[in-house]
């Protein structure tokens, strides 16, 4: 079987360093390391209109953004497939087949869903479109026989869901979909991080994210304006680290490279924080620390988009070439789909000939 990697992002915005560290790093790692025989990125625009029906103009130009930030960061078309969801109609399709093997009930336990409902305060009227998020994730999972999908935890629910649909249309059809596994970041601090605020998630509505495409001006006010130990109110205080969102950033993003450079007094990030716990040690050195750190990071990602906008017309032909490449793995898929469910009435000879028999008779 070969090994095939599906993933994705909504275009509702810029993307931030929690989509960076959560997934588009790892996505690069996953695309250079020879491991995978297929890797198809998508901007899940259908999905981001689920929740933006009112506002598709938001959708329609953060396309580009969206693709801007994956070549700048180094998803590279002649690796990747990197398509837009709406321009794959045979997605829709299997979305509504997938549809008669899920309950409502079922939908309204999926804890990811749940959550998103609440953020987005849709407990009194929810859309059915984005109720049934889960089942069109499950669609696009399946058309590309994804056997990887790389995700954060907080989708691990969704990934159970698109398993319980393969599991039930392979019962009821045959072997005709492809199991899929999660695959979650290594690094723990890199499954969710905090927004600049503290805030549990970085949210563009928030305002509390550092985008890949801000300037390094830009970069360097979001941290030294990050929240940090309340308490620590005086350099002498101890800190805490945990909760901290500054050192929740050097987990993610520090090596024992950087402070070799960067902070030669501490071998390490470990030594950092015992001094930080133990007092003496200020935020604001520790946040010029993860500045140098994080610019170093981002330097060469703003580079390559500042070339990038410099040629928009070649990546809308990226995007246009990835999309027709996706429609005919998914149309390969959909065909094999029906087939199964034997809802391929004109192609099925067979069923032709008993018919023409039947009624002969």
């Amino acid at each position: 079987m070969e090994k095939i990697i599906l993933t994705g992002d909504r275009p509702t915005g810029r993307l931030h360093v929690g989509h960076y560290v959560g997934s588009l790093k790892r996505r690069v790692e996953l695309q250079n390391s020879g491991e995978y025989d297929k890797i198809f990125i998508m901007i899940a625009d259908a999905q981001a209109l689920t929740d933006n029906a009112d506002n598709p103009e938001k959708v329609r130009q953060n396309i580009i953004e969206v693709a801007l930030d994956y070549l700048s960061c180094g998803l590279d078309p002649e690796k990747s497939t990197i398509f837009i969801q709406s321009q794959v109609p045979e997605l829709t399709e299997l979305s509504f087949y997938y549809m008669n093997l899920v309950t409502v009930s079922r939908l309204q336990r999926n804890p990811t869903v749940k959550s998103e409902i609440q953020m987005r305060n849709f407990e009194a009227s929810i859309p059915v479109g984005f109720f049934t998020y889960p089942i069109s994730q499950a669609a696009d999972i399946t058309a590309f026989k994804a056997t990887t999908v790389p995700v954060g935890e907080d989708q691990l629910p969704m990934i159970e869901q698109c398993r319980e649909i393969v599991h039930k249309f392979n019962s009821v059809y045959g072997e005709a979909l492809v199991m899929p596994k999660a695959l979650i970041p290594e690094n723990e601090s890199c499954c969710r991080l905090p927004g600049t605020d503290g805030k549990a998630k970085m949210s563009k509505s928030l305002g509390n994210c550092i985008y890949l495409s801000d300037s390094e001006e830009e970069v360097r006010q979001k941290i030294m304006g990050m929240y940090t130990d309340p308490n620590h109110l005086k350099v002498s205080d101890p800190g805490q680290v945990e909760g901290n969102s500054v050192f929740t950033y050097l987990d993610a993003f520090c090596t024992d490279e950087h402070f070799e450079k960067y902070l030669p007094d501490y071998k390490n990030l470990d030594e950092l924080k015992d001094h930080y716990r133990r007092g003496g040690l200020g935020d604001v050195k520790v946040k010029k620390f993860l500045n140098a750190v994080m610019q170093e990071e981002l330097a060469p990602i703003r580079a390559r988009r500042k070339e990038l906008e410099k040629k928009i017309p070649e990546i809308y032909e990226i995007l246009h070439k990835g999309s027709i490449e996706a429609e005919k793995v998914a149309a390969q898929t959909l065909k094999e789909v029906k087939d199964a469910m034997k809802i391929n009435y004109f192609e099925d000879q067979q069923l032709i000939q008993e018919q023409t028999v039947r009624f002969a008779e």
